[in-house]
């Protein structure tokens, strides 16, 4: 009876997103402590048995709830840059600044899309949704001119400074005379020399 009663609420395709909808809003109000796999069944109102049906246990929940949280993290940052107009710098720094909003308007989810520990990088829709995210990144880093390291060294020397002052500002958050309290990311940005400037024309601005 029980489970005509939760077949009747909820179409086989959207039980799954309604867990994983729970599972954010969980995680958005009391952290990663306050996400179960119970309790991801009360607030989708089925059983506690539903979740097993499309989770391998709590990790792969957890791995659903952060695949989910690259997609609206590529939807943030591509909304940015969208504001930003055709100029290469702007998009960059636009992409940052969606980074950045993401990191902080959902602080638990963005922790849990990085963490090693609760999820499983090998899961494929997690795989596409970290690599559609960092196809963002470098989209926006190809305009310019590449060090020794090539065109991945500029990808990754602009991730490795946006996502540590996200993380660093978290932490500027939780106590005063953080020394990234008062610093604006646009000004850390490398001066960056497009790929069509002229010989001769550093194009830093």
């Amino acid at each position: 009876m029980a489970a005509e009663i939760e077949k009747k609420r909820h179409h086989h395709g959207d039980l799954r997103e309604a867990l994983i909808e729970a599972g954010v809003g969980l995680l958005r109000e009391g952290g990663r402590s306050a996400l179960t796999l119970r309790r991801c069944a009360a607030r989708a109102a089925v059983s506690h048995s539903a979740p097993a049906h499309y989770f391998k246990g709590l990790d792969g929940l957890l791995t659903a709830i952060a695949a989910r949280g690259y997609r609206t993290f590529a939807a943030t940052m591509i909304a940015e840059r969208a504001l930003a107009g055709a100029d290469p710098k702007a998009r960059l720094m636009a992409i940052c600044d969606g980074y950045l909003m993401f990191a902080r308007e959902h602080a638990a989810l963005f922790g849990l899309m990085f963490s090693a520990d609760d999820i499983g990088f090998e899961d494929p829709e997690l795989l596409r949704e970290s690599a559609a995210a960092y196809q963002v990144l470098s989209e926006c880093c190809a305009p310019f001119r590449h060090g020794s390291a090539g065109s991945k060294g500029t990808e990754v020397m602009i991730w490795s400074l946006v996502h540590g002052f996200a993380m660093l500002s978290h932490k500027a958050r939780a106590g005063d005379g953080h020394p990234v309290k008062d610093i604006r990311f646009a000004d850390l940005m490398p001066g960056l020399t497009l790929r069509s400037a002229a010989p001769g024309k550093t194009n830093t601005k």
